[in-house]
């Protein structure tokens, strides 16, 4: 059996392509079981994120508006850019290195939670320590963060081989 070449320009946009389905995922996800209370979401992480960098909550908090709803069009952005960077990152990594990803895309998933959720953004200030979060939070993020990271790695390994298969 021939070893397929890696293919990076393959990886990057199946990375995106799963980044941004995975990342709607993640939203709906969040609509059925929320992560945090109506009164810590009035100003959502992203948008706490970019007012410690220095930005206007007129910014942070700018919606668009659709069918009559108003949307936070900045954190849809964050969302996307967060999520979109780390299926790439991952989509390069598990088509570089397949055994690496331990067969589960999950555990990724996980440690990206673990790393921000309970690591870099409470030390940021941008949301409260981990043992302060409430349960439901931890709950809707860790199982969130799995099904979006699933996502990802289906939707990414589906698109990479569909652009790198030998015809």
């Amino acid at each position: 059996m021939v070893k397929k070449q890696f293919n990076h320009r393959a990886a990057v946009i199946a990375g995106v392509t799963g980044g941004v389905i995975s990342g709607l995922v993640k939203l709906g996800w969040e609509n059925i079981l929320p992560p945090r209370t109506p009164e810590r979401d009035a100003t959502n992480p992203p948008q706490q994120l970019l007012q410690q960098m220095g930005i206007p909550a007129s910014v942070t908090h700018a919606t668009y508006s659709y069918a009559g709803h108003d949307l936070p069009g900045v954190s849809y952005v964050m969302h996307f850019g967060f999520s979109t960077t780390f299926a790439v990152a991952y989509s390069l990594w598990a088509r570089k290195h397949p055994r690496a990803k331990g067969g589960s895309s999950a555990l990724y998933g996980l440690g990206v939670w673990t790393a921000f959720h309970h690591g870099i953004l409470p030390a940021l200030g941008t949301v409260p320590a981990a043992k302060d979060q409430p349960m439901t939070e931890h709950v809707s993020e860790a199982v969130g963060h799995v099904l979006w990271m699933w996502t990802a790695d289906w939707v990414s390994a589906a698109i990479y081989d569909r652009m790198t298969r030998s015809k």
